[in-house]
């Protein structure tokens, strides 16, 4: 690979690379020596010790940039920590509700289990908006009888051919073009 195809593949202007070269590793940003790490496939590590001639070297040892990127890590871990904090909290409190609701309502049904389904389906609500939120939708009702795609949909048993017709018994999802789960359908 050619010094100008390591700078676009890794995002950095050719100036970067020079400097890199030049052994000038210890003024290039931590990020862009991590772009050029990871397309090289080495630890950021091994390539400041490759490039390095002679930077600053501080006590014990230790590299200036060395100290920086331990601590630029630290930083992302904590930051990653309390956005998935503050994620939880977020999602807590869009299903406070169910929460709540939820385990009454299965009591209620374990002593009186000929309790109408039809006024537990509000209770369900909050965990719907919070999918719809996410752009997670269900890609077929339940019940619906539709073309067998073996990419959208999983057989509960027996076989199918494609453009077949499938009922569905288990809603499949997706997210965006993602699909998170099949449909599970049988033959009708």
């Amino acid at each position: 690979m050619s010094f100008r195809d390591l700078a676009r593949k890794a995002g950095v202007s050719q100036w970067q690379i020079k400097q890199l070269r030049g052994g000038k590793v210890g003024q290039m940003r931590v990020e862009n020596v991590q772009k050029i790490a990871g397309v090289l496939d080495i630890a950021v590590g091994d390539l400041l010790r490759i490039f390095d001639v002679g930077e600053k070297v501080k006590e014990g040892g230790v590299l200036e940039w060395e100290r920086e990127y331990r601590r630029l890590q630290g930083e992302l871990e904590e930051q990653r920590g309390v956005l998935l904090q503050n994620f939880r909290e977020e999602v807590l409190q869009k299903i406070e509700s169910w929460m709540i609701q939820w385990p009454t309502a299965a009591y209620a049904v374990e002593k009186k289990p000929d309790i109408p389904a039809s006024r537990l389906l509000p209770l369900v609500r909050p965990v719907e908006q919070l999918l719809q939120e996410w752009g997670v939708v269900m890609m077929e009702p339940v019940g619906a009888e539709v073309e067998y795609d073996p990419q959208r949909h999983q057989l509960m048993e027996g076989s199918a051919e494609i453009g077949q017709k499938v009922k569905v018994r288990y809603g499949g999802y997706r997210q965006g073009e993602k699909l998170l789960y099949r449909a599970k359908v049988s033959v009708v």
